[in-house]
């Protein structure tokens, strides 16, 4: 096979970038794998000058005169060019983390690769919504529903893997190796098994310690559709057998006593707390295992009244605080009380707004305390965005994890297509917390994108920030 190697790299720091689109005017597209390579194996393509567009997501390449993105090349056998792109995105496109065929560019063009499986660990060709934990000496990765490569139909009852960096790496920037739970098939097995029909999805997973006994709970919903769940309750990890055992269920009328989301651990007034939340941590339960599988000794945070009404002092501001009666605020609540008036801007919590003054309502994303800036910091998906209904990742900083979280940048941006439930991992964070990494799901889906992106549709991509960007400090002055 003839074979042409074309890199797309930074052209700040010269790191190969991932998902940069090459295309040929017959509208033949190569996509770049993780180290930035793309392969070129049409032999039509062979031994001539040919006109390759750039596109990559958060990066831009020259126009030439007729506003043309792109370059003229002399593909030959053998032969290998560089393409430069400058970043647009503050966050750095790292690499892709899940799915097959991550490095298969780079197979084909003999260049190193650092996984100790390239091309189909776990035999997993997509997965959805990551959580991951240290815990008990081995970073844990969980995954929702998982895609396989010999039918459309896959684990749908979660998966999970041991990650570790691959050999001589300090960091996950070019990947992490992921030893699977794997079946007799090879392929990732259900971790959530049961008998009962429906996805199993996981989510507020976190550990607790009582005496010297370490856990790690996770909140399980057994679904009947996107929306609507047969059964919820709360699994206990089990590291012998490396599978979720069922332990509480729930009734069906708790809509958010539960943890969700990414929990975060905090202590006020002496008290230690699990808080969690599909975006702000916005619902905290004592950080004991009787407590976490009891709803009544969950609280949530809002200004509402049960029956709806904001609840106002007597100088007529709004009052915040923890209660166990009425649901917590939500970011979209709180947009809709602005929007009638019934709450002022400057009484909002969870709605921070761009340098152009614009509110940013969030979807999903997670808050952690960052040691470097010595502040709580949002990575989220904005709901509805500009140039994508959820493919827009912001950053924020407050004081506290439940706010107010008063301003945001835009740090990524996934022109059309989406970008899901992003997380930040803080365990992975280099310099002291000044570089975070975060990941999300890439897909087509809730998108308009017209087709979805080979190999990375519906898979985690990471990426890099680096908070002593310059371009951050809107949100770092709030």
């Amino acid at each position: 096979m003839k074979l042409f190697g074309i890199r797309a790299v930074d052209a700040e720091t010269g790191r190969g970038v991932p998902l940069t689109e090459l295309e040929t005017t017959d509208r033949a597209v190569t996509v770049t794998d993780s180290n930035g390579w793309a392969a070129i194996t049409d032999p039509a393509l062979m031994d001539r000058e040919v006109w390759f567009s750039v596109r990559s997501q958060g990066y831009a390449f020259p126009k030439d005169g007729f506003g043309f993105s792109g370059l003229r090349l002399k593909v030959t056998d053998g032969g290998r060019t560089v393409v430069k792109l400058r970043r647009v995105n503050i966050a750095e496109r790292l690499c892709r983390l899940t799915g097959g065929g991550i490095y298969s560019d780079s197979v084909l063009l003999g260049e190193s690769t650092p996984l100790r499986d390239p091309l189909r660990p776990g035999s997993v060709f997509g997965q959805d919504s990551a959580m991951a934990l240290p815990f008990r000496g081995r970073l844990l990765w969980f995954w929702g529903d998982t895609n396989r490569i010999e039918y459309p139909l896959g684990n749908f009852r979660t998966s999970g893997a041991v990650a570790t960096f691959p050999a001589g790496e300090t960091t996950a920037e070019r990947g992490l190796d992921f030893a699977y739970f794997t079946g007799e098939d090879g392929f990732a097995r259900a971790l959530c098994p049961t008998d009962q029909p429906g996805p199993v999805w996981i989510s507020g997973l976190t550990t607790l310690r009582e005496g010297n006994e370490e856990m790690l709970l996770a909140h399980y919903a057994r679904m009947k559709d996107l929306g609507t769940r047969r059964e919820h309750g709360y699994v206990l990890w089990d590291d012998v057998r490396n599978v979720f055992r069922f332990t509480n269920k729930l009734s069906l009328s708790e809509t958010w006593r539960f943890l969700d989301g990414h929990p975060i651990s905090w202590t006020e007034n002496g008290i230690g707390y699990r808080a969690g939340g599909f975006c702000f941590p916005h619902v905290r339960v004592p950080a004991r295992r009787t407590a976490v599988l009891q709803p009544s000794a969950y609280e949530g945070f809002t200004c509402l009244t049960a029956d709806g009404r904001v609840r106002r002092d007597g100088r007529g501001r709004a009052v915040y605080g923890w209660q166990k009666v009425a649901p917590p605020l939500t970011a979209r609540t709180e947009a809709g009380l602005l929007k009638a008036k019934q709450l002022r801007p400057e009484e909002v919590r969870f709605l921070p707004r761009d340098s152009a003054g614009g509110v940013v309502v969030t979807h999903g994303g997670s808050v952690t305390w960052n040691p470097w800036r010595r502040r709580w910091i949002l990575i989220a998906t904005q709901y509805f965005g500009k140039s994508s209904p959820l493919g827009e990742i912001w950053y924020s900083e407050a004081d506290s994890p439940i706010g107010p979280w008063r301003r945001a940048v835009k740090i990524v941006t996934h022109e059309r297509f989406t970008f899901y439930n992003p997380v930040h991992h803080p365990f992975l964070d280099t310099d002291g917390g000044r570089r975070i990494f975060f990941e999300g799901t890439y897909t087509q889906t809730f998108s308009s994108a017209p087709s979805p992106t080979p190999r990375y549709d519906y898979n985690q991509i990471l990426y890099r920030l680096d908070l002593a960007d310059p371009r951050l400090r809107f949100a770092q002055t709030a």
